[in-house]
């Protein structure tokens, strides 16, 4: 985390003149459980509440990236390139077809970073120096984690102000979900004491399946469980293969719904800072195009409603 005089997580001391962005880091080195989806779907889903967002995609497998219609050799620079010092942050930054959300490429060039920083001093601070020097304008940022508790989980949660954990309800997650709360706790130690878990999502989740249920009062017992819960669907599934987040590719699906559900309960716990800025007349003309604007609470309760 920066320090004080550096500005850090909004409400901080150092953010008290300018409003600093939320950094969330998705994360669970468990694969298959939803991490890509959902760091894509809520970026997405905060673009649509008229907040600007980066999304950072810190998999070498690209998914992040792809998954916003970024394909691999469409962009010259990625954050490897920003990781070993060729270029900064805003370098490497690339517009996608949802208004208000930017996205900073992976390659699979990021598995030779994490070999290449190995001995460097600052290997678990490359991301936070580069990121928070370039995030004006900018009101969340979500960091895409690879399945994995290595050097560039490590970097995320280094540069993150709070977790997001997504959990498909089944037995080995559990275990999984230890071992990252211990690994968070190290990395709070040694290394950003602001870091916070912002709450477990349960993804996958089907209703039918009772041991669906023990996972998810299981989890409960223990930690913050976000009410909104994201169901198996398969315009989630399907959405990727076209490049579309969901709320693009079918927004009235079950899947985006949830994302979009998701985004409002965390939205509900930030403070102002996050809130879009009021444009002046003359702007106008020079605005970018923006999504539709935030439900009213009204809204809000009908569309967190389970839909048939």
């Amino acid at each position: 985390m920066p320090s004080p005089n550096e500005g850090g997580a909004p409400g901080t001391p150092g953010s008290a003149s300018k409003p600093s962005p939320v950094v969330f880091a998705v994360a669970n080195q468990k694969g298959g459980v939803g991490k890509t989806t959902t760091s894509v779907n809520l970026a997405a889903s905060f673009a649509a509440a008229e907040r600007r967002t980066l999304l950072v995609d810190c998999d070498p497998q690209g998914n992040a990236s792809s998954g916003v219609g970024v394909r691999r050799g469409s962009f010259e620079l990625s954050l490897y390139d920003v990781l070993i010092g060729r270029a900064t942050l805003k370098e490497a930054v690339v517009a996608t077809e949802v208004p208000l959300l930017d996205v900073v490429p992976a390659t699979q060039d990021l598995v030779a970073a994490e070999l290449e920083l190995v001995d460097a001093d600052d290997r678990a601070v490359r991301l936070r120096h580069a990121l928070h020097p370039h995030l004006d304008g900018y009101a969340f940022v979500v960091l895409d984690c690879p399945p994995s508790l290595g050097l560039l989980t490590l970097n995320a949660l280094t540069a993150a102000h709070r977790v997001l954990v997504p959990l498909q309800c089944e037995y080995y997650a559990l275990e999984g979900l230890t071992h990252l709360m211990a690994t968070i706790d190290r990395v709070r130690s040694a290394f950003n004491p602001e870091l916070t878990v912002e709450g477990v999502v349960l993804t996958m989740f089907d209703g039918r399946n009772s041991l669906t249920h023990q996972v998810a009062d299981e989890v409960k017992a223990h930690f913050r469980v976000f009410d909104a819960i994201i169901p198996r669907n398969v315009k989630l599934s399907e959405a990727p293969s076209h490049g579309k987040p969901a709320l693009l590719y079918d927004a009235q699906s079950k899947g985006a719904q949830g994302y979009l559900s998701l985004a409002r309960e965390i939205l509900d716990g930030v403070p102002a800072a996050a809130e879009p800025k009021k444009r002046q007349r003359g702007d106008a003309a020079q605005a970018e195009p923006q999504a539709e604007p935030t439900p009213t609470p009204a809204a809000r309760a009908r569309d967190a409603r389970p839909r048939s």
